[in-house]
């Protein structure tokens, strides 16, 4: 499974859409310019960490949400 799948998975626990993403992302980034990447799977390893820090969440190749300890792989 590729990383775009596990962001759209991590998207949608969290209700997210890609402007909402966007926006939590540090720095901000476009919903656009996030949904590109994510078209393209083309995502390097600080756009998953800021994507993680932006859903409340840790990247370590897997997302772990830290409120309930749910993995997404």
């Amino acid at each position: 499974m590729g990383m775009a799948v596990k962001v759209k998975m991590l998207m949608a626990a969290r209700g997210l859409t890609l402007s909402a993403l966007g926006e939590r992302m540090d720095p901000p980034t476009s919903g656009q310019n996030i949904g590109r990447k994510i078209r393209h799977d083309n995502l390097s390893e600080s756009d998953l960490a800021a994507i993680a820090k932006a859903c409340d969440a840790r990247f370590e190749g897997v997302f772990v949400l830290n409120d309930t300890g749910m993995e997404i792989r």
